[in-house]
């Protein structure tokens, strides 16, 4: 399993910005749509041997100018260069933010937050995935496939560990991405509690896991759309929000509302509660 995770991060996001996007003629014989290293090595002003240096993992602590170098020719976002930034203070075993045991604990003023979501599906998780508190909503869309079994419930030990995981989610491999991706947000291995994790999903999980460590970055989708397949409400399409809360709290909220008419109707069937309880959001 790759340690080079600063390495995979800035090839990957390399791969992915077009020569055009960065004032860049488009040329000709490109195996890749993306920069080639010594493209990027000019727009950030090191050599292209320091690239290829920082890629393979043979240098992982790069200076505070030459991150911000990287992360402007790379046109990250705020938070792909916090995610940047995270990456050269923990590669090599430097000093791991993520020590201390995932939080359990919810305080009292976010679970009032959950509670004034109702009936929207709403899960509270920590940095490892366990679900620590939800709404009546979210319980009456998980508990019918699975989600919420576990002491405490898991999203990766479902998505990777349940056989009923594929059938609830049609998009299947799409969260299994996402998965690996919140995972791997921060110190990833560095982190024993999330190497904890990893190394029992290598197991029960294997290739499917092991594959999506090798190939992607973290940074998981703050935003987007989940297809759910539920036994009672049937086919629902989901608009999801993440709301990540303190640092302290090292916890984020999921937020889901429907993403159409049809999936409006169906959870308000399945809450019980007045036509309209809960409207369709777009864009």
């Amino acid at each position: 399993m790759s340690d080079n995770e600063l390495g995979l991060f800035l090839r990957t996001r390399r791969e992915a910005v077009t020569p055009a996007e960065v004032g860049l003629p488009a040329g000709s014989r490109r195996r890749t749509p993306g920069l080639r290293r010594a493209e990027l090595a000019t727009l950030a002003g090191v050599s292209v041997e320091y690239v290829t240096r920082l890629e393979q993992g043979r240098d992982r602590h790069p200076s505070p100018q030459v991150v911000a170098a990287l992360a402007e020719a790379l046109r990250l976002t705020a938070s792909e260069r916090i995610h940047l930034h995270r990456l050269t203070k923990n590669q090599g075993g430097g000093l791991c933010t993520g020590g201390a045991a995932p939080a359990l604990t919810v305080r009292p003023t976010v679970r009032a937050l959950l509670d004034r979501l109702e009936p929207a599906p709403a899960v509270l998780v920590n940095r490892i995935g366990d679900l620590l508190a939800w709404t009546d909503g979210y319980d009456r869309l998980a508990r019918p496939v699975g989600l919420l079994d576990g002491t405490p419930p898991n999203l990766a030990r479902f998505v990777f560990g349940d056989e009923r995981a594929r059938a609830t989610f049609p998009d299947w491999d799409r969260v299994a991405d996402e998965q690996v991706a919140a995972l791997k947000q921060g110190p990833f291995r560095v982190d024993p509690h999330v190497a904890a994790l990893a190394d029992e999903l290598t197991v029960t999980a294997g290739a499917e896991f092991t594959g999506r460590v090798e190939r992607l970055p973290g940074l998981p989708a703050a935003t987007g759309i989940t297809r759910f397949a539920h036994p009672e409400a049937g086919a629902l399409r989901l608009a999801y929000e993440t709301l990540e809360l303190p640092a302290d709290d090292d916890q984020r909220l999921i937020v889901h509302l429907p993403a159409d008419d049809a999936t409006a109707s169906a959870l308000d069937g399945l809450t019980g509660r007045r036509p309209g309880a809960l409207r369709a959001v777009s864009g």
